[in-house]
């Protein structure tokens, strides 16, 4: 019994760890690192960096881009600009 339980959480594990490693590889994502960097840019300024830091890693992560600047300029990158909040105002800083 005990062995079939221990076989049982093996497979488990390395089908789980299998499943992960190929999510991750159908959808590429710029690093974290990437996305703090640009991001703590476009944030310097803001009022409450915090809660700008956060939307802003928000639509990095998904975009995988962040316009250039402080301010404006998501022309740049469309998808950040065209993403809206429940109450269809801009998510995006």
């Amino acid at each position: 019994m005990k062995l079939a339980l221990a076989t049982l959480l093996l497979v488990s594990l390395v089908l789980s760890s299998s499943l992960h490693a190929m999510a991750g590889g159908l959808s590429p994502q710029p690093a974290p690192s990437s996305c703090d960097t640009k991001c703590g840019a476009r944030c310097k300024d803001a009022g409450v960096k915090d809660r700008c830091l956060k939307y802003c890693g928000i639509c990095c992560q998904k975009c995988q881009c962040v316009p250039s600047g402080t301010y404006g300029n998501k022309s740049e990158c469309p998808c950040y600009n065209d993403m809206k909040n429940s109450k269809g105002s801009a998510k995006c800083p």
